[in-house]
């Protein structure tokens, strides 16, 4: 039985990719600083699975940490989702993003090096496509200048994987390039737990539908879609998950570098994704417009056609589905993990 580490493995789309890889029969080890997770997702692990991943708690930027990992567990192949995500905190704090998502991926790198673990698998975003020359977006679209350090630190570690793997061909790296994720495990179990004021938009939808938050401030209500706000892919964090083991699978028999978009290839407007949370909550989401943020686009969504062909990965659940399951996780811990 095979033994996949997962960086941070504690976090949203890590605690869900580590049930979906023991439910397919991989042991897994979970290693994550807790910045932005709780170690109670461990147990709700255990409880949807049955089975009870290790954790170790630890930083990717240390070595000794990682070296002691690696000597103590029969790693087969890393994904590394360890990094700080948040943009707006990017733009204001560059250096701890560039510090933690690059240097840490670094360490990380050279410690498998070391361990003679040559595959990893990379939590990368839609983000490095800067801003869509073209729609929907390919894995060959062009690459513009990321808007945000946030964006900038994900390239520059695709780039420096895709030179590890060009002048090693032991090495196996698959980049996935997320759209965003949204919903939570069926169970309602585990979800979305962010730290503070939610960024991202449906942690703020649940937000200010279990008063939380007063109100979700659009940005931007004169966009050139449908009903003037900005359209996006969503992708159920479930399938997000799937797409991990199919990655991880596929990767065991290709070497050299493989790029794959995760993502529906359905755009959602804003007030999309407001009104079905709404139907499924039958809550009020109370909401105002705000103008348009710098940098931000009218429409981004994926062609995923590549992961459907060469994975075998196809998202199966809908926006019904991401909605209903991520009410369920907000109904049953409407204080995240601190319930």
């Amino acid at each position: 039985m095979k033994t996949i580490l997962c960086t941070g493995g504690t976090g949203y789309i890590g605690s869900h990719t580590a049930v979906q890889l023991l439910n397919a029969g991989y042991n897994v080890v979970l290693f994550d600083n807790l910045y932005n997770s709780k170690p109670e997702v461990v147990n709700r692990i255990e409880k949807i699975t049955g089975k009870r991943p290790t954790f170790v708690q630890g930083d990717i930027r240390d070595r000794a940490a990682l070296d002691k990992l690696f000597a103590g567990h029969d790693i087969s192949a890393v994904i590394h989702f360890a990094g700080l995500k948040c943009v707006p905190e990017s733009i204001e704090r560059p250096m701890e993003y560039f510090e933690n998502n690059v240097t840490g991926t670094l360490v990380l790198c050279e410690a498998m090096k070391a361990a003679g673990v040559k595959t990893i698998v990379f939590s990368s975003s839609a983000t490095v496509y800067g801003t869509p020359q073209e729609l929907p977006l390919k894995e060959t679209s062009p690459l513009s200048p990321p808007l945000n350090p946030y964006g900038r630190s994900k390239l520059i570690v695709e780039q420096m994987l895709t030179d590890i793997a060009t002048s090693d061909a032991e090495w196996r790296v698959c980049l996935l390039r997320y759209f965003n994720p949204v919903g939570a495990h069926e169970s309602g179990l585990i979800g979305e737990d962010p730290m503070g004021i939610p960024n991202n938009l449906m942690p703020r939808v649940a937000a200010v539908a279990t008063g939380r938050m007063d109100s979700l401030p659009i940005c931007g209500n004169d966009w050139d879609t449908p009903d003037g706000t900005g359209v996006r892919d969503y992708i159920h964090v479930v399938d997000l998950a799937d797409g991990h083991v199919q990655a991880v699978e596929y990767m065991t028999n290709h070497n050299g570098v493989k790029i794959f978009n995760l993502g529906t290839g359905n755009g959602y407007s804003v007030l999309d994704m407001v009104k079905a949370f709404e139907k499924a909550s039958g809550r009020e989401v109370k909401y105002s417009f705000a103008p348009r943020r710098p940098g931000d686009m009218a429409s981004v969504y994926a062609n995923c056609d590549y992961a459907n062909n060469e994975l075998h990965w196809q998202a199966k659940r809908n926006l019904e589905n991401m909605v209903n399951d991520l009410w369920r996780w907000q109904s049953n811990n409407p204080n995240g993990y601190a319930d």
